[in-house]
């Protein structure tokens, strides 16, 4: 069984080549939210966008994130000029692409739930365009 630090890295990394493959740059942050200093999981851009996006996957239907998640993808987002992003792979889904703003506030943080992603979420072709 895959433990679940290996499956987010492999996660990443499959998102990585599918940016690739459709001719934007895209660099993998390896041990973000291990430092001290805000980083996204990807940076992705070409000639016309930068994206920062911080990658989560979930086997339930609610994907939990604490204020800190935000504060620090924004941070990041803010300073380097880039859109921030969430990309969420749910099992068995495909990822859907929220930004922060579009989450759903609770007591303790943010959440993002499959319902939600269908209604203000991207795919992944329509986040690129």
């Amino acid at each position: 069984m895959i433990n679940k630090k290996a499956k987010g890295t492999k996660a990443e990394r499959d998102l990585l080549h599918k940016f690739w493959k459709e001719g934007w740059a895209c660099l993998r942050s390896a041990g973000s939210g291990s430092m001290k200093y805000p980083g996204p999981d990807l940076l992705v851009g070409n000639k016309l966008r930068r994206l920062a996006i911080e990658c989560k996957t979930c086997r339930e239907i609610t994907k939990y994130l604490s204020k800190e998640d935000i504060d620090q993808l924004n941070d990041f987002s803010k300073i380097f000029g880039a859109e921030s992003w969430f990309a969420i792979k749910f099992d068995k889904l495909e990822w859907f692409f929220i930004t922060p703003e579009d989450l759903i506030k609770t007591e303790s943080g943010f959440k993002v739930d499959i319902k939600l992603l269908k209604e203000k979420g991207l795919l992944f072709e329509e986040l690129l365009k």
